[in-house]
């Protein structure tokens, strides 16, 4: 449960902010730790930041909080502009990698420009912090043969296979994330039209799937939903053997499994199925808007990737190809 916003004086300074009721004490001391708190609640009720974000974002603050308190510091007023550079150089120090360090910087300067924005801080000492150079890499994607052998994988009648053949082919046929594929709920199904409606904190798409995906749907909600199904009256669409919505990891274990019963040798994640579907889709001619839309990607920069793995095949096909290359 959420306070509503409040306000409090810490050194001299008044600032308004989220609280949880967890954290609101009479006359408490606001160290690092609560602050972070604030600051994710905040990203909860304002900013509505989706939930792996607020996760990504105390993950990342909370290993500040435990650098700084190793160099004695417990208030965030005492952090300088030199310590947060000497975290930066911890983490290249430590072999982070360059995505890590600059995902890292992206979160104290959202974090700093909260402390300036309520007054908890004088000064926003993150905006100097510099990122990276992140060198940017094609994405792993599967050809059709090794999609195809994947999907093929689940293939008995117990309740649990029937579940993993629909998942996989829904996650192939949409290119939606794992987070949106597990929370998918049976009212965003519309099989008789041929869509699902996917949302996020801030919009909601629509997006369509084909004869496969349809069937192995159907054939799910018809014979084997029910049955693994704790409560009837749930509406998650993918429960697992317990009848408990299917989480993160455990889709994470089923796709290795089959990928392995598939002899897939590459080490491919639930996010590869999302790569494979987009760069399928440019491989055979689709607009960079139609699969931008699809995929939910807010900028079509992200999405011009899969047009530059189209062009790179191309060109690999008439380097083996072409008799005067």
């Amino acid at each position: 449960m959420f306070a509503n916003p409040i306000k409090v004086v810490y050194n001299n300074l008044t600032f308004g902010f989220w609280v949880t009721q967890n954290y609101y004490k009479e006359g408490f001391l606001w160290v690092m730790n609560e602050i972070i708190e604030s600051f994710i609640s905040y990203l909860h009720n304002v900013k509505k930041m989706s939930l792996n974000t607020e996760l990504s974002y105390r993950r990342d603050l909370n290993k500040v909080a435990d650098f700084m308190k190793a160099q004695g510091i417990t208030d965030v007023k005492n952090i300088t502009e030199t310590n947060l550079n000497s975290y930066v150089l911890y983490m290249e120090k430590n072999n982070f990698s360059a995505a890590t360090v600059s995902r890292n910087i992206a979160c104290l300067k959202s974090f700093y420009h909260y402390l300036a924005k309520e007054g908890l801080v004088s000064a926003d000492i993150a905006e100097n912090l510099k990122a990276p150079r992140v060198e940017k890499k094609m994405p792993e994607i599967l050809t059709t043969q090794e999609v195809f052998r994947l999907l093929e994988q689940p293939r008995g009648d117990q309740p649990k296979e029937i579940r993993d053949k629909a998942m996989l082919e829904l996650l192939y046929a949409t290119g939606i994330r794992v987070t949106e594929l597990i929370t998918l709920q049976t009212d965003d199904l519309n099989l008789h039209l041929g869509y699902i409606n996917c949302k996020d904190a801030h919009k909601e798409r629509t997006i369509p799937i084909g004869s496969a995906a349809k069937e192995a749907l159907k054939k799910y909600i018809d014979v084997a939903r029910t049955p693994m199904l704790a409560d009837i009256n749930d509406k998650t669409l993918f429960v697992n053997c317990s009848g408990e919505p299917m989480s993160r990891q455990g889709f994470w274990k089923l796709i290795k499994y089959y990928a392995k019963k598939a002899g897939i040798e590459s080490d491919i994640t639930p996010h590869t199925l999302r790569h494979s579907f987009a760069a399928h889709l440019v491989e055979n001619g689709a607009d960079l808007r139609s699969v931008q839309e699809m995929l939910g990607h807010s900028d079509i920069s992200t999405t011009q990737i899969y047009a530059t793995m189209s062009h790179s095949r191309i060109r690999e096909v008439y380097a083996k190809a072409h008799p005067r290359k």
